[in-house]
């Protein structure tokens, strides 16, 4: 059986009453009009009735529930509020940060707005279903086991096991307020082009750029254009960040960008200009007592600065979005993400790992997952994944597709990511299925040694390693393991992760390979792969061992 595992921070938040996750939700968007709606609510589902703490979904520990719903039963979220005296601006909107997956809300009985989709944050204008004093927000969800719909690694409980994880559903992000005046800024875009940075609005209002490193701006047409004498450059190792506020006639919103470039030079992948050594780690983005959702913001942030101190500089958000806090933080502290979109469409053991694993990675991929339902929406919720988190300068790298699941010809689909954001590398077919568009030759290696050398793209080992090693005390499940080489102790789990770096890594290095993504950052259920342990508590490298090798990597 499963052993429930807590963070400390779960820990603590299980034993008070206070509302989790009151941080600010959009960093790169803050207003002073700010209302969190998370905490308790109430929680209908089949027939019966609940209190869940949001924003932890039901299947997880954190939100006092802990039950996984059949398939197609609806969810019904009840949460009475009422609006500070002096909040009103003119317009009051709520924002849902993420609700897993057909989404309707009603305020004061009155339907304000619908939502599809399980991992994209939306808003809504409610002003007119607003009343005087005690309002009720009820907000219905339906995780509709749609397969069409992007889902990621989550399957039905029954299910779970290996690199399948339990299921999410209903709200998981901050539901919170904001009022704003009748003529407000709707959009904030953030654009990286070499040396300079482009900051425009939506609308297109007249209006200024502040940024108290280097001056003033007039917005022309609703954008300007930013391009210091001597810019500050943002990397790892020194994450600067230029602060900014834009002011309208009758709206003000502080945000922050940096100063980054990306291109590829000599078939390397390039960091400001000059080659960069992406040592990266998969990052799947789940916890023990929260599933998608940590117990608090401060968890990203105890992550990020843990691989720092190993000497990573880059995580691949795999086939997962977070919230927007995570990003701020890969900002803030210096830690590239390398940005899967999230799989839908059949998943087959055979087509897309059995036979790619023994070698088989050539694979036509246009008359692939035809169904043009499914299609659309990966498409769609791709331009939304990319619109929400495109301001972020930690995001250097989209991946596309993973090892073919839900792969559909792809050489078009990497057309249109280009057309949405061309400033950033795109990985179109993350280890095998190659087709011909695409920025990088993109490997993944388990089971076999690393003798790879770049070809006609820069090379990347977009996934490799994944030794097992399982701290006693700190394991989900005590009578299965899941890795690709299994070891009794610290040591030896160490010392083969070494010997891997110094043995196959580096020497690919050394022939120009421009990254590699250790599997993973932390164990997920079963899956006892990470370095760090799942409930966190367990660090199963060293700083002494690791660094050296991080300096090898960046060695030209």
């Amino acid at each position: 059986m499963p052993i429930q595992l807590t963070t400390q921070q779960g820990e603590r938040l299980l034993h008070t009453k206070e509302t989790p996750w009151t941080v600010y939700p959009r960093p790169q968007m803050r207003r002073e009009s700010y209302v969190n709606l998370n905490g308790a609510w109430g929680l209908s589902a089949e027939g019966k009735s609940y209190e869940i703490r949001v924003p932890f979904c039901p299947e997880s520990l954190l939100s006092g529930v802990q039950k996984h719903f059949s398939e197609g039963t609806p969810l019904k979220y009840r949460k009475n509020f009422s609006l500070p005296a002096d909040f009103h601006r003119g317009r009051i909107l709520l924002h849902m940060g993420a609700a897993d997956q057909e989404t309707e809300i009603y305020v004061n009985h009155k339907l304000v707005g619908t939502h599809l989709g399980g991992y994209d944050s939306f808003s809504l204008d409610i002003t007119d279903a607003v009343e005087a004093e005690n309002e009720l927000l009820v907000v219905c969800i339906d995780d509709l086991g749609d397969k069409a719909q992007p889902y990621g690694k989550q399957v039905l409980p029954q299910k779970r096991g290996g690199m399948w994880y339990t299921p999410v559903s209903g709200i998981w992000q901050t539901v919170w307020l904001e009022s704003v005046p009748e003529t407000y800024i709707r959009k904030l875009h953030i654009e990286n082009r070499g040396t300079a940075v482009i900051v425009s609005i939506e609308p297109k209002l007249a209006g200024t750029v502040h940024v108290p490193q280097l001056g003033s701006f007039p917005l022309t047409d609703g954008k300007v254009r930013i391009s210091p004498e001597n810019p500050h450059f943002w990397s790892p190792e020194d994450p600067y960040l230029y602060d900014f506020t834009v002011e309208t006639e009758t709206d003000k919103v502080d945000s922050y960008f940096a100063i980054r470039s990306l291109d590829i030079q000599n078939n390397r992948l390039c960091l400001n200009g000059k080659p960069y050594f992406f040592h990266g780690l998969l990052d799947q983005g789940y916890w023990p007592d929260g599933l998608f959702t940590p117990a608090a913001p401060e968890c990203y942030a105890e992550d990020i600065l843990a691989m720092k101190k190993l000497g990573f500089n880059m995580l691949r958000k795999h086939i997962k979005v977070e919230p927007e806090e995570f990003y701020y933080q890969c900002d803030r502290l210096g830690m590239v993400v390398f940005q899967d979109m999230v799989n839908n469409g059949k998943y087959s053991f055979l087509r897309d790992t059995a036979l790619p694993t023994v070698g088989l990675q050539k694979l036509p991929d246009k008359l692939l997952h035809r169904n043009k339902h499914a299609r659309g929406e990966f498409l769609r919720q791709m331009e939304l994944t990319v619109k929400q988190l495109k301001n972020h300068p930690c995001i250097c790298y989209w991946t596309i597709f993973n090892e073919g699941w839900g792969q559909f010809d792809s050489d078009r689909v990497y057309e249109q990511l280009s057309k949405l954001d061309d400033s950033r590398f795109i990985d179109s077919t993350s280890g095998w299925f190659r087709r011909k568009k695409t920025d990088v030759d993109s490997r993944h290696v388990y089971f076999k040694p690393v003798r790879l050398t770049p070809g006609e793209k820069p090379l990347v080992l977009s996934e490799f390693g994944g030794y097992s090693y399982k701290p006693e005390g700190h394991v989900f499940n005590t009578e299965s393991t899941y890795g690709y080489g299994k070891y009794e102790n610290q040591a030896q789990y160490a010392s083969a992760v070494e010997a891997l770096y110094w043995e196959q890594v580096i020497p690919a290095a050394e022939k120009g390979m421009s990254g590699a993504v250790y599997t993973q950052i932390a164990d997920v259920e079963d899956e006892t792969n990470g370095i760090l342990s799942y409930d966190r508590k367990v660090c199963k490298l060293t700083p002494e061992a690791m660094l050296p090798i991080a300096r090898a990597l960046q060695k030209e």
